[in-house]
């Protein structure tokens, strides 16, 4: 059985995540997927991964069942990092929902993609990303995306 998300912490198990910020990862690339994920635990956050814009709107409670107004986790995201070119929901128009949502609009979001097209980069800070970073996605990104969430008041 395929599972929809997959949510991780630290080896404590159960943790407080109060001071740990809570990522949703989207890549419909499993492995850039995973070197996301464990850059992002390797700076002490938690992760949620997703493989694709539609889950992740499912997960965030943004899916097609509108009654759901908060993500199924019951767990605040302080940041989404998505990839832009993904199947069905391009990174872009996952943007575009999030900052449409009245419950998330004000969670940052991140736009990682391996080609560096300056227009791209152009609409998707415009439409409200918070940063575009070029893939492959190294630790010393994360610790500036790290500067970020905390600059954003997670």
């Amino acid at each position: 059985m395929n599972a929809s998300f997959s949510s991780s912490s630290s080896s404590k198990g159960m943790m407080d995540h109060g001071d740990q910020p809570h990522v949703l990862a989207v890549d419909d690339n499993l492995i850039d997927r995973k070197i996301v994920e464990k850059l992002l635990k390797n700076s002490a956050c938690k992760v949620t991964t997703a493989e694709n814009g539609l889950r992740a709107l499912e997960y965030l409670g943004l899916g097609d069942d509108q009654n759901n107004t908060s993500n199924v986790s019951g767990l605040k995201v302080n940041l989404i990092i998505t990839d832009y070119c993904m199947p069905g929901m391009t990174g872009y128009e996952l943007l575009k929902k999030i900052k449409e949502s009245s419950v998330m609009k004000e969670v940052p979001v991140v736009i990682m993609s391996s080609e560096n097209i300056p227009t791209r980069i152009n609409k998707c800070l415009e439409e409200g990303a918070k940063m575009f970073m070029l893939k492959p996605i190294k630790q010393s990104d994360v610790k500036e995306l790290r500067c970020q969430l905390m600059k954003y008041g997670s």
